[in-house]
């Protein structure tokens, strides 16, 4: 289909629009405080600001100051920009060797595992005794949890068409409000958790939470601090370095595309086709990681610079997060209020529980550090995680922060975005509820079995 002049003219203004709200999201943290004690980013207040302007609240009782068809359009942004996002992941990143990778990371992808397969445990286990008999929700409504809460609002923007073909369109809209809900409880009960250890002496570097610079607290950094975001690696005179980086993003993307297309052409013949609505960014991140490898064996990841990649991430999610909170259909929630608010009680409640019980047994020193680390990821982002860890450990003095970055290489491809979080929804559809819990349940057993025969498992020592 032919896109006109207008057409993109209107993609532009709604951009700029996103543009604007980013700022005031940025504005109201520099200036209010409450904002700047829950550490809450710009993208999530600039998304509240454009939902509340949009036709569900404003527009609903006065006029919409944003209409209808913007919202629209910003729905449609965050299932393109999560393959941006996963595509980054590898780009830039020396891989280390899966010993290494285990030897530093092994306790903390144990009980990463424990708590994020755990999410969908619990999650689909409160369906089958409660939610589906009284509310009829299906039984893989329980899923939105770590959909949600571990995978974000691209994964959850990412998923509307395999929640469509599962006749649950709704699916998608809810996600999207269990990962908004997700980052708020990241960063408050994030923070509650922080100043709690600290006080109990818990924490092994930070005594006392009030102890935090200026510039972290209101987002503003003067110029005496300020670092260098990224470095060029190639001359400008021949092209642009960023623009030489994101070329590399949007390869990873296309492999990733063909990919799909070539694994949805093989498995149209098979009688259970999972990969009919299969989301693509799962496959963006292998993309990421064909072409990192690739230029490790010919010396062009010698031209990689990793703090570029970073600013292309951070750039991709930024807008994914605003567009995603500002688009909110709340009629939607509204309609799934009570086993909604239900499963995300339940789903809460469960992360706070592996965070103090679970992790001080199955983490080996700084358990507290490294815990409250995996608890932000695994209810925002990657980014909220290592915010909390820098509150606890500004200077990661503690090996928290290495832990989770060898960690995540093996995690991510597989949960909090990956494969089995796109596939879960439709496993438990294809397959049944019984079958796949009956997996989720032994890979949790594993996950225990490998930390206790590895002498991680031990007794909680104050």
């Amino acid at each position: 289909m032919e896109i006109t002049g207008d057409q993109l003219t209107t993609l532009m203004i709604n951009i700029c629009w996103l543009c604007v709200l980013l700022l005031a999201g940025k504005l109201i943290r520099a200036k209010i405080v409450l904002f700047q004690k829950l550490f809450l980013p710009a993208s999530v207040i600039g998304g509240f600001i454009g939902l509340i302007l949009g036709p569900y609240i404003v527009g609903k009782y006065l006029f919409p100051v944003i209409p209808q068809e913007m919202i629209n359009s910003w729905s449609l942004y965050p299932g393109r920009l999560i393959n941006v996002v996963f595509a980054c992941l590898f780009l830039g990143f020396t891989i280390p060797s899966l010993k290494k990778i285990w030897r530093e990371g092994g306790p903390q992808l144990c009980y990463g595992w424990v708590v994020g397969m755990g999410q969908y445990l619990v999650g689909v286990g409160i369906c089958i005794i409660f939610l589906t008999p009284v509310f009829g929700v299906p039984h893989f409504f329980g899923c939105l949890l770590e959909i949600g809460f571990s995978g974000g609002h691209g994964t959850a923007a990412g998923m509307r068409e395999a929640f469509t073909d599962l006749g649950f369109a709704a699916g998608s809209d809810l996600g999207l409000m269990s990962a908004t809900i997700g980052v708020i409880s990241a960063v408050v009960f994030g923070m509650a958790m922080v100043n709690m250890a600290a006080r109990r002496g818990y924490t092994k570097v930070i005594k006392d939470p009030k102890d935090l610079t200026l510039e972290k607290i209101s987002g503003l950094i003067p110029e005496d601090k300020r670092e260098h975001g990224s470095i060029s690696t190639i001359s400008a005179d021949a092209l642009e370095p960023f623009a030489f980086h994101a070329a590399f993003v949007g390869a990873a993307i296309l492999i990733g595309w063909y990919l799909l297309n070539t694994i949805k052409g093989v498995s149209s013949g098979w009688e259970v086709d999972l990969f009919r609505s299969f989301p693509l960014f799962p496959l963006a991140m292998i993309g990421g990681l064909i072409i990192q490898v690739i230029a490790g064996k010919i010396g062009l990841d010698y031209y990689f610079d990793r703090n570029t990649f970073n600013r292309i991430l951070g750039f991709a999610l930024d807008f994914l997060v605003i567009s995603a909170i500002a688009s909110i259909k709340l009629d939607v929630f509204l309609s799934y209020f009570w086993p909604f608010v239900t499963l995300i009680v339940v789903g809460l409640s469960w992360v706070i529980f592996a965070t103090w019980f679970i992790a001080p047994r199955m983490l080996p020193d700084a358990w507290f550090e490294r815990g409250i680390t995996e608890y932000g990821m695994q209810t925002g982002v990657t980014a909220l995680g290592l915010l909390l860890l820098r509150v606890a450990d500004p200077k990661f003095e503690t090996p928290a922060a290495e832990s989770f970055g060898f960690k995540q290489i093996i995690y991510e491809p597989m949960m909090g975005g990956g494969f089995i979080t796109a596939a879960a929804p439709l496993l438990i559809a294809s397959y049944g509820t019984a079958t796949s819990y009956l997996v989720g349940v032994v890979s949790v057993i594993v996950a225990l079995s490998i930390a206790f025969f590895s002498g991680w498992i031990h007794k909680f020592k104050r």
